[in-house]
């Protein structure tokens, strides 16, 4: 089924709530919105939004600040597997 940006946005908010400063919350949403549009133009149709993993991985990597996030998300669209290997390494040094 597939869901309406509206709805992923009401469904991130939670999340990015925890994450981000009150004042940050509805700018990183609006980012994220941009995100998933800019996920669909790159990697085709039947991509919608950007994949939960690597939506953890960017969150990881932003470390709640909405600086991080912009520059992140821009190199997830571009690479994710970048993003993914950088979120790894922080994943292993919190073990």
């Amino acid at each position: 089924m597939a869901v309406g940006s509206a709805q992923r946005r009401q469904e991130r908010k939670p999340r990015i709530e925890g994450q981000f400063s009150s004042a940050d919350v509805e700018a990183a949403l609006d980012l994220l919105q941009l995100v998933d549009m800019a996920w669909h133009d790159c990697f085709g149709p039947r991509e919608l939004e950007v994949p939960a993993q690597v939506l953890d991985d960017v969150l990881l990597l932003a470390e709640g600040d909405l600086a991080k996030l912009i520059r992140v998300s821009r190199s997830a669209v571009q690479d994710f597997r970048d993003v993914r290997v950088a979120a790894d390494s922080e994943r292993a040094k919190g073990r």
